[in-house]
């Protein structure tokens, strides 16, 4: 009987089409280069989206993973969350790379936790504070 191999450890970056994305690419960077992780960026849209509105900042946000190292990946579901832990599971990602919503807490991340409870979740700000996901963290990030 064959085991299969272990993939290496890796690092996830959640990103939406915005520019200012590249914050988490860079902080998921960081992580990976510390930890000798492996660095990948997921986007994922819901069907409906057409992808021409911002085909800009995907294309920025892709050139951005790519400089850094990283494979970008863009993924269609109408669930977010489940897609995601998917393709984490299936890359052996110990660490994700989120953002956080300006004006409530993120139910994507709340979600993301509890398909991942294992997996450490790292919140960046808009200023590009980082923070360890927890329901306290989440407050301050709204405070």
């Amino acid at each position: 009987m064959k085991l299969s191999a272990v993939k290496k450890p890796s690092v996830l970056v959640c990103v939406t089409g915005q520019y200012d994305c590249d914050r988490l690419i860079e902080a998921g960077f960081d992580q990976a280069a510390g930890l000798g992780c492996e660095l990948h960026v997921l986007c994922v849209h819901t069907q409906q989206n057409d992808l021409t509105y911002f085909s800009e900042e995907i294309e920025y946000l892709y050139r951005t993973a790519t400089r850094l190292g990283a494979d970008m990946t863009v993924m269609f579901s109408d669930n977010a969350p489940k897609c995601t832990a998917g393709f984490a599971r299936r890359i052996n990602a110990e660490y994700l790379i989120t953002g956080v919503p300006d004006e409530r807490p993120n139910g994507f991340v709340l979600t993301l936790h509890e398909f991942l409870p294992g997996t450490m979740i790292t919140m960046v700000t808009k200023d590009g504070e980082r923070l360890g996901y927890s329901l306290d963290a989440t407050g301050k990030a709204f405070a």
